[in-house]
């Protein structure tokens, strides 16, 4: 692929260039006319207009909104909105649980992720003043979507949400929506503001401290920003859903690698061994091989209650802490030219932390690599059994060392903005035309620190025979068999000093944007002015993570991957037009038809042009119909095309394991299965990677709705303003790029035995999945429907004050997943930490007088259905016997569980003291001030709950301060 620079190539000079020369050719007679009424540009549309309210369904979160949710930052307040579906947050502890998703963005640990219509965060296009953000990075993979924890809240004037598809406007990823951020501007004075609040558990604390200065002149305008936020830890053994792996089942759904060990391989008199050492043994236990785990040894038959609660050593809440500096500056040039530049730094440092990384050995470990490979030689002076376990006789040993901590995961992330362009307008003719030219280049540098975790190679040579690892520098062999029952373990630091090695990640993502466009009323037509906007941009992308060497050798115990590097380049031309049909008839206050047209050439895949035909028709002055017809695309990312070869864990149910069903025998046994196979960890390893052959995703989309504004409550005393809006929306997207989901690809394999399905799944003699291949493609369709419901009101002003009640809803009709031909609606589903609730509401009610006021938010989440099953289902432990899941229908069916629906409620008091030469406002504020818990959620990868739709556990109290001179 040849490397283009993003530095505007001849073409694009021109344009700039005649933009330019038309603005000095135009000067003088532009200041001899008088301005027109003011126009802005609003998110969804690049023609300027005088009204805010047009074909686009906008959603405008202004400075107060923004405040009253006593949230600090931008992503858990998107988050919060009805019409937002499951993304990533800081109460994900993702690093060191889930690996690496198939997506090649990595895990994105410490970022905060926004999702529109429930269409994934890669599909919502995020924008800072109309411009594109660079995405984030983790130091875990190439991001194809924007940390939203890299633009902080004390630089936002007000966040602009479309939710509407607008690739036409905007280019790829804008299926969904776009989220504009607008950034403050007009500020005059010096503005202090201190923040700080905790969990009533007394954990959980978080504070921000910002300063803003502004000034303005007649051609100066200065913004400036220094801010940082704190939030600490708290811990999952303090929630009561994430003490334990599944809530309410104890350590029954634990680890099989514990602190005691699990030792399962067959004896030299071919029994089959599945043993733990018993509490309070420690060094080297003693092994009876006439009565193992007999009242002669210190070993006992391995059951679930000797399962690990690794659950106690995880976050609940992640610490994050970031300093901002933001800064921007615009200066008019002269009196229709304008020069502006805007930088950024902002630094995140973040935490995840996770149990004591097992250490898993032998053919069913099933990590596909050195791990499966390990023995423990008869020669090891800490091998208790007297015989080599090896490829012949081992099976599985799993094993928690204690002894060398919790797995710690530090990021380290810089961002860095550097912005800068010329705006203006001129007139030819009898017109006015407004142009800008921009440059942008954005960068997100990512490390991580991992502590920890183990040399697997180093565990194979310390495990090994004892002459080799004598003859090896610095081996020293490895008491892994070993009790640890009083608590000082086996494992010693000389031992962990040769074993436990600090690794360290890099990853980046780089965005460099040029653009140019311009816009005009271009000729009068009988009910308006014919309007257009047009122009140019062109992006250069590039991306890259660098895993640690060990990682890269496949010598690390942790989660493999590999590099990933790439870069692509795309030029685009749009064009945009409004022509106004009628206006002031009967019936027709107004009719605008709207359309608009991009073409996007990457040198990844080629062309695609994209179009959207919008109507607004104003039937009265009071009513107002209002739709739109797009097409979009997505353009696969980075780390979509070229992801190194990596793997994640999931949480996997073997339908071949204990289940009483004569067509899943039959079919089992046609797989090689043996009868009797047991799963023995519910972790299954997948692997993962990109695919450079991959195409664009491509939607349609539909939004059809109105605006209605009724006359007559003027003449009701008691309302000032009142207002409805309803839109109804679809979206089909083709060719998804994603991987099968890893439960639906094996219970598929089990039950149909297609080669579609199986190929990829590979199985050890014994029964145990070793290997599971699960890469992106362009796999089917999606398709999701639903509509939004608004009520705004407005009080008059009476002596008590003014009440402002705004009530938003959106409705899913449908979310449908094809994938290889078979069909699921997941409305109303739980699914892999991502719910789709059918129905989510808020009502925002702000009561003023005088120097109070006085804020109520109530937020519905309707209820949602989980399957639950798990590799327990014939026990008497198994989440059905348990009453925690309802009996399936069948022994063809799951069991499912009702997450029930919650209702959130969040109280704000601010005052307002008069003070000589300040404005001050003092606010005490408590989000989900009813303590409601979440519900349990027994699918859930960890924490016992969904973080990415529920609250957590706990009201969340808080106290801020704002001083203005």
């Amino acid at each position: 692929m040849d490397k283009k620079s993003i530095f505007p190539p001849a073409k694009k000079l021109m344009i700039a260039t005649a933009i330019l020369s038309a603005v000095s050719f135009n000067n003088a007679v532009l200041a001899a006319e008088e301005e027109e009424a003011e126009s802005i540009v609003v998110t969804g549309s690049r023609i300027r207009q005088a009204q805010a309210e047009g074909a686009n369904p906008v959603k405008v979160l202004d400075r107060a909104t923004l405040d009253q949710s006593g949230l600090k930052t931008i992503g858990d307040i998107l988050a919060q909105l009805p019409g937002s579906g499951s993304a990533l947050n800081t109460r994900f502890n993702s690093s060191g649980n889930f690996g690496f998703p198939p997506d090649g963005g990595g895990v994105g640990a410490g970022a905060a992720q926004v999702a529109l219509r429930h269409l994934d965060a890669k599909r919502t296009l995020v924008l800072v003043d109309g411009q594109r953000w660079v995405n984030g990075s983790s130091a875990s993979g190439v991001s194809n979507s924007v940390d939203l924890n890299t633009i902080p809240i004390s630089i936002i004037d007000r966040v602009e949400i479309l939710e509407d598809g607008a690739s036409s406007i905007y280019g790829s990823d804008a299926i969904a929506g776009v989220v504009n951020i607008i950034t403050r501007k007009d500020f005059e004075g010096l503005e202090i503001n201190a923040y700080g609040g905790m969990f009533d558990e007394g954990d959980g604390e978080t504070g921000q401290f910002d300063i803003s200065f502004g000034a303005n002149s007649d051609r100066l305008n200065v913004f400036f920003n220094v801010s940082h936020y704190d939030q600490q830890a708290v811990n999952a053994y303090d929630r009561e859903l994430s003490k334990y792996p599944v809530p309410n089942t104890g350590v029954t759904r634990g680890s099989s690698g514990t602190p005691q060990g699990r030792f399962l391989f067959v004896d030299p008199n071919d029994e089959v061994n599945d043993l733990t050492i018993n509490d309070g043994v420690t060094g080297i236990p003693t092994y009876d091989l006439n009565n193992p785990g007999g009242p002669n040894d210190d070993f006992h038959a391995f059951t679930n209650n000797d399962r690990f609660n690794f659950s106690s050593y995880n976050l609940y809440v992640t610490p994050s802490q970031r300093t901002s500096i933001f800064g921007q500056t615009t200066f008019q040039v002269s009196d229709n030219v304008s020069f502006y530049t805007k930088a950024m730094f902002n630094n995140r440092k973040s935490t995840n932390q996770a149990a004591p990384e097992p250490i898993f050995i032998g053919p069913d470990a099933g990590t596909g690599g050195l791990a499966d490979t390990v023995i423990i030689h008869e020669t090891n002076p800490y091998n208790p059994f007297g015989f080599t376990l090896d490829e012949d006789n081992l099976i599985f040993i799993g094993r928690r060392p204690l002894e060398g901590g919790p797995r710690v995961f530090k990021q380290n992330v810089d961002t860095t903005l550097i912005a800068m362009g010329f705006n203006g307008s001129f007139m030819a003719g009898d017109n006015d035309y407004y142009w800008d030219v921009n440059y942008s280049h954005g960068k997100n540098d990512a490390q991580q620190t991992t502590y920890g975790s183990y040399n697997i190679q180093r565990i194979k040579n310390a495990l090994g025979a004892l002459a080799d690892c004598q003859a090896l520098e610095g081996c020293v062999p490895l008491n892994l068999t070993g009790g640890q029952g009083d608590g000082s373990g086996t494992i010693t630091q000389e031992m962990l000093d040769y074993i436990q090695p600090v690794m360290t990640d890099v990853s980046d993502n780089v965005i460099d944007t040029f653009s140019a466009n311009i816009s005009a009323d271009l000729f009068e037509m009988p009910a308006g002015y014919f309007s257009f906007a047009a122009g140019i941009e062109s992006r250069e992308y590039r991306g890259s993570y660098q895993p640690d060497g060990l990682v890269v050798a496949g010598e690390s115990n942790g989660v493999p991957s590999t590099p990933t590097r790439g870069e692509y380049d795309v030029d685009e031309y749009y064009a945009e037009f409004k022509l106004p049909l009628l206006k002031d008839l009967a019936a027709a206050e107004e009719l605008t038809l709207t359309l608009a047209a991009r073409n996007s050439d990457y040198s990844t895949f080629g062309s695609e042009t994209t179009t959207k035909f919008g109507a607004l028709w104003r039937i009265t002055d009071e009513f107002m119909l209002r739709g739109a017809v797009s097409e979009g695309f997505r353009a696969p990312s980075i780390g979509e095309l070229y992801a190194g070869a990596s793997r994640y864990d999931a949480q996997l149910t073997d339908r071949c394991s204990n289940y009483e069903n004569t067509q899943f025998e039959t079919n089992c046994s046609n797989l090689g299965i043996p009868v009797n196979y047991s799963q023995a960890n519910p972790q299954i390893s997948i692997t993962t990677g990109g695919n450079p052959d991959l195409d664009a995703e491509k939607s349609d989309s539909t939004t059809f709705g109105f605006v209605y504004s009724p006359g007559w409550v003027m003449d009701v005393d008691w309302i000032n303003s009142l207002d409805f809006k309803g839109t109804y929306y679809e979206h089909e997207i083709k060719d998804a790029i994603q991987a099968i989901d890893a439960q639906t690809q094996l219970d598929r394999c089990i039950t149909t035995l297609d080669p579609e399905f199986c190929n990829g799944i590979s199985r050890t003699a014994g029964g145990a999945i070793n290997g599971f291949n699960n890469r992106l493609v362009n796999i089917g369709v999606i398709e999701t429907s639903g509509y939004d419901f608004n009520i705004s009101y407005v009080s008059p002003q009476y002596d008590w004050g003014t009440l402002n009640i705004n009530w938003t809803n959106t409705f899913v009709s449908e979310y449908i997943e094809e994938a290889l031909g078979e069909r699921e609606d997941l409305a109303g589903i739980e699914r892999n930490d991502s719910g789709i609730p059918e129905w989510k509401s808020m009502v925002n009610t702000t009561w003023k007088r005088n120097d109070w006021s006085l804020g109520w938010t109530m937020r519905y989440i309707d209820s949602l259905t989980e399957a639950c099953s798990d590799t327990l289902d014939n026990s008497p432990n198994s989440l059905t016997a348990l009453g925690l899941c309802s009996n399936p229908a069948s022994v063809d069916s799951e069991s499912t569980n009702e997450l029930d629906s919650r209702l959130y409620h969040d109280l704000q008091f601010t005052y307002y003291p008069d003070i000589d030469g300040m404005d001050m406002e003092l606010t005490v504020g408590i989000n989900n001030a009813l303590n409601e818990d979440p519900p349990a959620c027994y699918s859930c990868s960890l924490n016992g709950y969904d973080p990415s739709v529920y609250d957590p556990e706990g009201s969340f109290s808080y106290l801020s301060v704002r001083m203005r001179f």
